[in-house]
């Protein structure tokens, strides 16, 4: 693991896309600022913020709870996420930066990222999971802190099992190979009478969870070349081709998606497949949605098991009028009490490593919460490696791609995995 993050630091550093300049005039403060110099200046930050639901009113209420022990008033503005790189990118250009914003990417804005080591070495060094924390760390900088994990993985519709008297893995064990999950599935299929055996998002994340469980992933351990293992690859490749064929999965759902995001989770409400592959910011909605019984599984196996990675981060800028202050507050809302208050109202993921055995009081289904927080120590390490390249949304969509023309009949398992391989590489030498 620590091999993996090494690399994955160097790779994150080299590879950077550099979209944006820093403004004019900026300056950073020096590397012997201490805490204290938080308590001087201006006492008021901005943090900009695109909210996924209940996570809003939890972060309100941290704020406040900082803004009553720290005496600095926090302005939050919350912007829909489908504006917020647009958004920075103009602020950052106009010398208007927020002094702290919640982030899915870092890729586009490194150079403009506040180093929190300048100000909270101490407090944020070696607290969080090591795959995700190394894609906030470039050439011994601290450019963000994880905030919040996602981890793709199963649900299944609980009453379609029960009548079909085919059991479901007990709690806290898997389906041992994707066969096998499919067998039972496609006997649910029959006794039910669903349209469907399993159903999965139409999602490049989505997709690499299986290309994971296969053995292998998009992007090498270092960043610097294509991962793709031919054989491996074009055996998930043809699983998939034959389940889609063969009406266990919906095929139609990935042709007409095209490279773009679709999800099944209507599918699965609807009562037209009981299993389903999506992840766990899905527990909240099906807790509000659902009419039937559900519950999450772990991740099927197959050469290896777990699932695959996503989440925020939270990152300060250079262009800060008070960047102690703006370190202070990402490493204040990510200390233990206080992320685990966040994920525990707002139904996250933890990212602090000792959180992960920790009894976090979920509101919503904390059992299957909790089946996700387990996926999180079963996930390979080079997946955060692959999730966090900069190359991975090209890389993403060439998988996706790939998956297409197999359904469609335009190539074959084997030609999709090489030009596959291919594509990648070309996504990792155009994102530098």
């Amino acid at each position: 693991m620590r091999r993996i993050r090494n690399v994955a630091v160097g790779f994150l550093c080299a590879a950077a896309l550099v979209l944006s300049a820093c403004s004019p005039g900026e300056t950073e403060a020096g590397p012997s600022a201490s805490n204290t110099d938080a308590r001087q200046g201006v006492q008021e930050l901005t943090y900009l913020y695109f909210t996924d639901g209940p996570d809003e009113q939890a972060t309100r209420d941290l704020i406040a709870k900082y803004e009553k022990e720290k005496g600095v008033k926090v302005k939050l503005e919350i912007i829909p996420f489908a504006n917020l790189e647009q958004t920075l990118q103009a602020r950052l250009s106009g010398g208007n930066a927020p002094d702290v914003a919640r982030l899915t990417s870092l890729t586009n804005f490194r150079d403009d990222l506040l180093d929190l080591n300048q100000f909270q070495k101490e407090a944020l060094d070696g607290k969080f999971i090591e795959g995700f924390d190394a894609a906030a760390n470039s050439d011994g900088k601290r450019l963000a802190v994880p905030s919040d994990l996602t981890i793709n993985g199963l649900f299944v519709n609980e009453d379609q099992f029960k009548k079909a008297g085919v059991p479901i893995p007990e709690v806290g064990k898997a389906w041992k190979s994707w066969q096998e999950m499919v067998d039972a599935a496609n006997k649910v299929k029959a006794a039910n009478k669903t349209e469907y055996a399993v159903a999965a998002d139409v999602s490049g994340h989505r997709f690499s969870t299986m290309l994971s469980q296969y053995g292998t992933t998009l992007i090498s351990a270092d960043g610097k070349s294509a991962a793709v293992d031919q054989t491996k690859t074009t055996k998930m490749l043809t699983d998939l081709k034959k389940w889609n064929s063969d009406g266990t999965m919906p095929r139609d759902l990935v042709l007409q998606a095209g490279s773009k995001y679709k999800a099944a989770n209507e599918i699965f409400l609807a009562g037209q497949t009981p299993v389903y592959l999506s992840g766990n910011w899905q527990i909240g909605a099906f807790a509000k949605n659902a009419k039937f019984t559900w519950r999450a599984l772990p991740n099927a196996c197959e050469e290896r098991c777990g699932g695959f990675p996503g989440g925020k981060f939270m990152a300060g800028f250079k262009q800060s009028k008070n960047p102690a202050l703006a370190a202070e507050f990402i490493a204040w809302m990510n200390s233990t009490d206080n992320q685990k208050q966040m994920v525990a109202d707002a139904n996250f993921l933890p990212t602090r490593t000792d959180l992960l055995k920790a009894d976090i009081p979920y509101k919503t289904r904390p059992a299957d919460m909790k089946v996700y927080v387990s996926e999180i120590e079963t996930t390979p390490a080079d997946t955060y490696v692959s999730a966090y390249s900069p190359a991975f949304s090209n890389s993403a969509k060439a998988l996706v791609t790939a998956i297409a023309e197999v359904l469609a009949d335009k190539t074959t398992p084997e030609a999709a995995a090489a030009k596959l391989k291919t594509d990648v590489e070309g996504a990792i030498k155009d994102a530098g």
